[in-house]
């Protein structure tokens, strides 16, 4: 599939121009991200809360542990919002009113359930840990039968996704263009710093070149 079918839901209001449902540009922003936010309802409350995730095909999989209220919650098969954003940089207008930010997001809905069936949680927690350090699981203790029953793990279908991306420098009104002020973009990048050991690290255990090479997806 090439493109994400554009419902009622995913369809883009305000400036349409800047939504991409193409599965290429979802893929490549949900490969750079770290984290996601899921959005969830209980009992007319909403709640809106940080974690890491991993894209495996059609799905996505979050992770926590079985105690957790959102998990406990959005596992029974509960609708749920998820978004993935990447901020790229500051826009500086002439005015006020037209500052922005660069930046590409992923909006997902769906349905999340727990995933029960044994293998498929293990591939997903695999997944997950090699999402934020590529090769990290080869190098760990895999979860013992204790640790992945205090894990839960919860899969969302990419179904109704949708993108929306902003690039490129300030849109100011035409009269203002002639004020004596500076304007433009202010490009962000999340970088990298030294890796620190753990105080407890054994000596002679050498830094991986996966850690001191460490660069995100789709960066250069």
């Amino acid at each position: 599939m090439s493109h994400f079918e554009r419902t009622e839901r995913t369809r883009l209001r305000r400036m349409p121009e800047r939504a991409s449902y193409d599965t290429a540009v979802v893929e490549a922003i949900l490969a750079e991200g770290l984290y996601c936010h899921v959005g969830f309802s209980v009992d007319g409350q909403p709640y809106v809360i940080p974690t890491i995730y991993a894209h495996i095909e059609d799905r996505l999989y979050i992770h926590g542990s079985a105690a957790s209220r959102m998990l406990r919650t959005i596992g029974g098969s509960l609708p749920v919002c998820v978004t993935v954003t990447l901020l790229d940089g500051l826009v500086l207008a002439r005015s006020a009113f037209h500052h922005s930010m660069n930046y590409r997001s992923v909006v997902i809905l769906g349905q999340a359930t727990e995933v029960t069936d044994p293998d498929e949680k293990l591939t997903a927690l695999k997944a997950i840990v090699d999402h934020v350090m590529t090769e990290r699981w080869a190098d760990v203790r895999e979860p013992s039968a204790q640790e992945l029953k205090a894990t839960s793990v919860i899969r969302v279908p990419l179904e109704e996704v949708s993108a929306k991306i902003r690039t490129g420098p300030p849109v100011d009104a035409e009269e203002d263009y002639q004020l004596n002020c500076w304007a433009g973009e202010l490009p962000l990048h999340l970088v990298p710093q030294q890796p620190v050991a753990d105080p407890q690290l054994r000596a002679g255990i050498a830094l991986p070149e996966y850690a001191k090479d460490y660069q995100r997806s789709g960066e250069k």
